[in-house]
């Protein structure tokens, strides 16, 4: 297991490697492929200064050709996500007690839905903006894994029963109300609080974590949001009325609902009966 989990961190730097690219291209307009350059010479890299992570530490943080800093974004980034990969299969390969067909499947899913939420959380941070060549997809792929799920559960035999089908047409419905939800602060707030990318976020998180999920996934987005925002007033980073990425906090608390969110919901209300 050491070496499977070895092999999906560095599976993990080369797709944090690929993220990077998206997030500086996609929300300018740019194609994602091409060759890597250096954004301040413009220099094409070579072989042996695109290796995730290592790249970074031989270089010593600089440009090979013009000695400028390079971003630490990359190597966060390609780290972040070799330890999200680990962390994630093995909790699911914990959850699941076993190491099959099925846990492979969900495993690779997952590993697309992180890519998705590190992107998500990347561009509108830097540039207030959620991709839609990415967040489409995602939501087709959630759509998609929920219909995996549905007949998982049913030894992939096929019942098409309004019954049988309750889980994916919960999941859609969850991704409609959450998606409505975020239009209707927009409506409210004339688009002063929320964007249109929070709404597809919203439709995303909906569809890929269900009820009651989805209402763990916002209450710790906006209880995290409005935590931040309070301290980033008070040390005056930010005003009452400054814009706020509010994609950062949705995307971990998608993370952390999908993984934990039963367990939170169940030490609330034994919170509250005791």
């Amino acid at each position: 297991m050491y070496f499977l989990y070895l092999f999906i961190f560095l599976l993990g730097l080369c797709v944090g490697s690929f993220l990077n690219v998206l997030i500086l291209r996609l929300p300018k307009g740019k194609k994602a492929k091409g060759r890597s350059y250096c954004p301040k010479c413009k220099k094409k890299l070579r072989w042996h200064e695109l290796i995730p992570l290592f790249s970074f530490i031989f270089l010593c943080g600089k440009c090979s050709r013009c000695k400028k800093p390079i971003s630490f974004q990359y190597p966060l980034v390609e780290f972040l996500t070799g330890l999200f990969f680990v962390l994630n299969s093995w909790q699911i390969i914990k959850t699941s007690g076993v190491l099959n067909f099925e846990t492979i499947i969900e495993i690779l899913f997952w590993f697309f839905f992180l890519g998705v939420l590190i992107v998500i959380f990347s561009t509108d941070f830097k540039f207030f903006i959620v991709p839609d060549r990415v967040i489409y997809p995602a939501i087709l792929v959630a759509f998609s894994y929920q219909v995996f799920k549905f007949f998982s559960l049913n030894n992939w035999k096929p019942s098409f029963t309004f019954g049988a089908l309750r889980p994916v047409f919960t999941s859609v419905f969850a991704g409609a109300i959450s998606a409505l939800f975020f239009f209707s602060l927009i409506l409210l707030t004339k688009g002063k609080g929320m964007g249109l990318g929070d709404v597809k976020i919203a439709a995303f998180m909906g569809i890929l974590l269900s009820f009651p999920n989805i209402f763990v996934a916002l209450f710790l987005a906006f209880f995290s949001g409005s935590v931040i925002g309070l301290i980033l007033i008070i040390l005056k980073r930010k005003k009452l009325k400054s814009e706020v990425p509010f994609g950062c906090f949705l995307a971990p608390a998608t993370f952390i609902a999908f993984f934990w969110g039963t367990n939170l919901i169940t030490f609330y209300y034994n919170l509250f009966l005791w």
